[in-house]
């Protein structure tokens, strides 16, 4: 599997996102919200997190993969994706 990820250095974004030489979506394996929005400023996230979401079919074959490179793939965007509180936005 050819995966590259590449965050932005202070956005909850991925400047760049592919796999086997596909543009993905991070949502196709999860959803990143805040956690915490009652202990986060105006317009900043308290405990900005990314929850994976379990593999399908489609998604699998969209991006050529199998389940344990999709929980892989997983694993590196929690880390990527999850990181806290942030005021970066405010």
């Amino acid at each position: 599997m050819e995966l590259t990820i590449k965050e932005y250095g202070a956005l909850c974004e991925l400047e760049i996102f592919t796999i086997n030489g596909v543009d993905a979506e991070y949502d196709d394996f999860g959803e990143k919200y805040d956690n915490d929005t009652e202990n986060a400023e105006d317009y900043g996230c308290g405990n900005m997190r990314f929850f994976p979401k379990p593999a399908t079919g489609d998604i699998l074959s969209k991006y050529r993969i199998s389940i344990d490179e999709y929980n892989a793939i997983t694993e590196e965007l929690t880390t990527k994706l999850s990181f806290g509180s942030c005021g970066w936005c405010v």
